[in-house]
């Protein structure tokens, strides 16, 4: 057991997840096994020597193919393609962690792969999905490759359906513990994008993504930020208190709530007789048409 608890962990999968992955091991490589045997079968009449000098080399050429056709129907294709991705990198020299990923334009054909993590109905992380589909290509080697969400009815991941981007819904417990850190290496994630999601992120995800993953929080930081100070109990606090102004912060990620450093601020005024409400509307405007531009200057500075 302790054994089972040290690989999960390695993973950063929850139960179900390891042992649908487990399974997938073992039906693909009865898969290739089985593959194996009809393809050396149709080229070799009987099991001589060079049968045998054959076997692993086409076992080990098909077991690949085999695991991969099998994660589509375990539901585990997103591990598996990281996993061998990883694997194949190490037999042919290829690059280091997801993190160690520098952005030019000049990388074009490989893109910086980043993860959206929310948590409602996903306007910004709309914005941010169709930004990153308008830009030039060629200019801005960018893609949102993963939307990661903690509530199961989530409008956010009718987005992700609509424009085909995987998705991958997380528990707290095991988010706490793992961070999901190896899902998001499997995914080839560079960067997350915190939009409209409501967890503390756990150290170890700081950790593993560091000066990497960018909060947006609905109002001027240091100010009105903390634990509980999200969405409407912002807007709430700042138009009791009686304040003139407003707006948004773009900050990096720490192991505190609000508290990474500051990249970017805009602001509103606030008129008098403003409510919650019309604060809510222009902070929403300034999020939509700030957040993804300012996302696209730090990965391509």
């Amino acid at each position: 057991m302790e054994s089972i608890n040290k690989l999960r962990n390695k993973w950063g999968v929850g139960v179900i997840q390891f042992w649908l992955i487990i399974a997938t091991f073992a039906l693909g490589g009865s898969l290739s096994g089985y593959l194996n045997k009809k393809v050396l079968n149709l080229v070799f009449e009987e099991k001589n020597a060079a049968y045998w000098v054959f076997y692993p080399i086409v076992l080990t050429i098909l077991w690949p193919f085999s695991v991969i056709l099998v994660s589509f129907v375990t539901g585990q294709f997103l591990f598996f393609k990281g996993y061998l991705g990883r694997v194949l990198g190490r037999l042919f020299g290829g690059a280091g962690k997801p993190t160690d990923k520098k952005v030019t334009p000049a990388a074009a054909t490989n893109p910086t792969h980043i993860a959206i993590f929310a948590s409602g109905a996903g306007s910004n992380a709309l914005k941010i999905i169709e930004h990153f589909e308008n830009t030039d290509k060629s200019r801005t080697p960018i893609k949102v490759s993963l939307i990661v969400c903690n509530v199961p009815t989530a409008g956010v991941l009718n987005i992700a359906k609509e424009k085909g981007i995987p998705t991958l819904l997380i528990n707290k417990a095991e988010f706490n513990e793992t961070g999901y850190v190896q899902s998001l290496q499997n995914a080839d994630i560079h960067f997350i994008v915190l939009a409209g999601f409501l967890w503390k992120v756990p150290e170890v995800l700081v950790n593993a993504y560091p000066k990497a993953i960018v909060n947006i929080h609905p109002a001027l930081l240091p100010n009105y930020g903390g634990k509980g100070m999200y969405g409407s109990h912002v807007h709430d606090a700042i138009i009791a208190a009686g304040e003139t102004e407003s707006g948004i912060t773009i900050h990096w990620v720490d192991a505190h709530y609000d508290e990474g450093d500051i990249i970017f601020q805009a602001k509103c005024t606030i008129q008098s007789g403003d409510t919650p409400e019309v604060l809510a509307n222009k902070i929403h405007a300034l999020e939509h048409a700030h957040f993804a531009p300012t996302i696209e200057k730090i990965l391509l500075s």
